[in-house]
């Protein structure tokens, strides 16, 4: 009896526990019935974003700043809708006097997967002030560079890949950051490949017509880039050297600021030097064989004899 008697508030404990695991979950169902979650972002500036469109980090992978980041002139507008072909398609009086109208307007020109974005956070950190770019990356825009196609003075300078009269016409001061070739192709082919931070596949080099092309047509536009702002920019310009940014970052960093004629706050550039990472410099990763070939090593060498040649830079 004490058996059968067991078995039976087993079984209605059971019952009991079933059909209240039923009803609540019908409650919680019902529309209105409960608060919804907040939604968790990670920046307040904006909203989670995801397209396979365009890579970027992951949803871990979030920016300390060392100070909540400001346009240094809230009187011009935070948006301007500027396109890569803007200025291309304006007579040349028109854009020649668009640099007057900006005379503190600040171009950080590079060849891309030059570093580009690793200066544009240092920056950030060591002042608090927002950076421009001609461009609307998605992927910067959503994950810690909100003025992203902005080209006015309201930021601390504007990224730009383009060259030509055209493409500096907006600038009256010129950051020009070069990395060597064969480390700057490289890093784009990964960018093109696996977004900001990420690798392409290994198979990729191994298509050897697709990775030749895309090396011959890139080392071109390298040295194109850094030739036409070296020779024919007419502004004041500084070259700062990618090397260089990474062995000595402070050094280089308070050269920046100088130039800009931003002062320097001491605990900021501490902060900077100390996050100095960040989550926008691809780590490093070494492939199990060279995928340039002696001629196209050769090629990049000798271009970049050239380039760094009018630079003044002595090859390491």
């Amino acid at each position: 009896m004490a058996l059968q008697g067991w078995r039976f508030f087993g079984v209605s404990a059971t019952i009991i526990i079933y059909i209240g695991g039923v009803l609540f979950l019908s409650m919680n169902n019902i529309p209105g019935s409960h608060p919804k979650r907040p939604r968790i972002e990670r920046f307040a500036e904006f909203p989670s974003f995801h397209s396979p469109r365009f890579p970027m980090p992951s949803r871990k992978m979030t920016i300390r700043w060392c100070r909540d980041l400001k346009y240094m002139n809230r009187d011009l507008p935070n948006y301007t809708d500027y396109r890569a072909d803007f200025y291309t398609a304006l007579p040349s009086d028109v854009s020649t006097s668009l640099q007057a109208a900006s005379p503190t307007l600040t171009a950080l020109a590079s060849f891309p997967g030059s570093g580009n974005t690793w200066l544009r956070y240092l920056l950030q950190q060591a002042t608090g002030v927002l950076t421009g770019s001609i461009y609307k990356d998605y992927g910067l825009l959503k994950t810690g560079f909100p003025a992203e196609n902005v080209c006015n003075s309201s930021v601390l300078l504007v990224k730009t890949h383009e060259w030509g009269g055209k493409a500096w016409a907006p600038f009256a001061k010129a950051i020009l950051l070069v990395r060597d070739p064969e480390k700057a192709i490289i890093a784009e082919f990964n960018r093109q490949s696996g977004g900001h931070i990420g690798f392409a596949s290994p198979d990729r080099y191994k298509r050897t017509k697709d990775w030749q092309q895309f090396v011959s047509n890139k080392l071109k536009g390298w040295e194109l880039m850094n030739l036409s702002w070296a020779r024919n920019f007419t502004g004041s310009i500084k070259v700062v050297f990618y090397d260089d940014l990474v062995h000595h970052t402070e050094r280089e960093l308070r050269a920046i600021l100088d130039f800009l004629q931003f002062p320097i706050d001491e605990t900021l550039l501490r902060c900077a030097i100390l996050r100095k990472e960040g989550i926008f410099r691809r780590k490093k990763r070494l492939l199990s064989f060279d995928p340039y070939t002696e001629a196209m090593r050769a090629e990049v060498q000798a271009r970049k004899r050239i380039v760094y040649g009018l630079l003044g830079r002595k090859e390491h």
